[in-house]
C-alpha cells in the first residue's frame, strides 16, 4: 500500500513538473539496407519519414526528431561532395519537418564506420570524418531548428580515437560558422550505464570523453540506454521497475561532477508494467536533474517497424501504443 502511495505521489510531482527542453522520438528508414547491395533501392530498401507523419507526434507534445540516415549513401566517396538525389532526400523532410516547428536531430547511423571500416584507419582517416561534417554543417547550418548528432553509436575503436575524432568533426563544424547544437556519444554503443566500463571496449568514456569540447559550448553527451538484462534494447522485458533510474544515476554524477549536459538519444521498453516502472523511474529522474539533463528520445518510430515491439507509431487505426501512454506525463502539457 505504501508503495502505491508513493508511487502516485512521484507520478503527480512528475505531472506538475515542467517538461526537459528535449522531447522526442528516432525516425528510422533511411539507415536501412546497410546490408543488402549498396546504396539499396529508394521506395524499397530504404525510405525517409514522410513529413506529415511527424504530425502525430507533435500533436502529443514532442519537439525533436531524430532522423537516421547512412553516410555513404549521403557521400558516395570519402572527401567528395554530398550526392544530390539523397541529399535532396534528406533536405526535403528535414525542412518540411522543422517547417512544422519542430527541431531535427541529424543522425548518420554509422557506428563510427563507412563501409565498416573504422573511423581513424588509413582508409577511413578522422579528416575524412571531418570532412563529412564540414559538407553537412555547410548545408544545414542557416536553419537553427536543426542539430548535428555526430554519429550512431560507436564501438569497436579506440575510446580515444573516437575522442579525436569528435573533436575534428565539432572544429570543422563551428569552421564553417555553424552554431548549431551539437550531440556527442561515447564509445562502446554509448550506454549510460557502462560510461565507466573498461574492459571490454578500451578506456572508459568517464575517462576520455571530457577532453571533448565545443567552443561556443553548444554540445551534448548524447547516451543511450535500455532496461533488459544486457541494456541492448533487443528483448521486451526489463530487469526491474527500479532499472531505469539505476542504470542512469552513475553518469548523472559524472556530468555534474564535470560541468556537462546530456540528452538521453535512445530509450525504450517493452509494453508490459515492469518495463512502464522503469521507463517512468528513468525519466523522472531525468526531470529530477534537468540541470544536467536536456531532453530524451524515444527509439523508435518510421514507416517500416511493422510490429516491432519498440515502435512508437500508432496502428492502423491511429490508436497510440500503449507506450505513449507512459510518455504523457513528461510531455508538454499546452497540446
Amino acid at each position: 500500500m505504501r508503495r502505491l502511495l508513493c508511487s502516485a505521489l512521484l507520478a503527480a510531482a512528475t505531472a506538475q513538473a515542467a517538461p526537459l527542453e528535449w522531447r522526442g522520438i528516432s525516425l528510422s528508414g533511411a539507415e536501412w539496407g546497410e546490408k543488402l547491395p549498396f546504396p539499396g533501392v529508394y521506395g524499397k530498401e530504404f525510405v525517409y519519414p514522410g513529413v506529415a507523419s511527424t504530425a502525430y507526434y507533435q500533436a502529443r507534445g514532442m519537439n525533436l526528431v531524430r532522423v537516421g540516415f547512412r553516410w555513404e549513401r549521403l557521400q558516395p566517396r570519402l572527401m567528395d561532395e554530398l550526392d544530390a538525389a539523397e541529399l535532396a532526400r534528406l533536405r526535403e523532410f528535414v525542412d518540411g519537418t522543422t517547417a512544422r516547428g519542430l527541431h531535427v536531430l541529424l543522425d548518420p547511423h554509422n557506428y563510427a564506420a563507412y563501409k565498416d571500416v573504422r573511423i581513424g584507419t588509413p582508409e577511413v582517416p578522422v579528416a575524412a570524418f571531418a570532412d563529412f561534417w564540414r559538407r553537412l554543417a555547410l548545408q544545414f547550418k542557416d536553419n537553427a531548428r536543426v542539430q548535428f548528432g555526430l554519429v550512431n553509436e560507436p564501438h569497436s575503436l579506440p575510446t580515444e580515437t573516437w575522442a579525436t575524432a569528435a573533436q575534428a568533426a565539432i572544429d570543422a563544424i563551428r569552421a564553417t560558422g555553424a552554431t548549431n547544437l551539437v550531440t556527442v556519444p561515447g564509445n562502446g554503443y554509448t550506454g549510460a550505464w557502462s560510461w565507466f566500463e573498461s574492459r571490454w571496449y578500451g578506456s572508459a568514456n568517464a575517462e576520455v570523453m571530457d577532453r571533448v569540447h565545443d567552443p561556443l559550448d553548444r554540445m551534448l553527451f548524447e547516451v543511450h540506454q535500455y532496461f533488459d538484462k544486457d541494456g541492448s534494447g533487443s528483448r521486451p522485458d526489463c530487469v526491474s521497475p527500479e532499472i531505469g533510474a539505476a542504470r542512469l544515476q552513475r553518469f548523472t554524477a559524472w556530468l555534474r561532477q564535470h560541468k556537462r549536459r546530456a540528452l538521453l538519444g535512445e530509450i525504450g521498453g517493452g509494453a508490459n508494467a515492469v518495463c512502464e516502472q522503469a521507463v517512468r523511474g528513468a525519466l523522472q529522474h531525468l526531470q529530477a536533474n534537468a540541470d544536467v539533463w536536456a531532453g530524451w528520445l524515444w527509439w523508435a518510430g518510421g514507416p517500416s517497424w511493422g510490429d516491432y515491439f519498440l515502435s512508437l507509431e500508432p496502428d492502423a487505426e491511429g490508436r497510440d501504443k500503449p507506450q505513449m501512454r507512459w510518455l504523457a506525463p513528461f510531455l508538454a502539457g499546452d497540446r
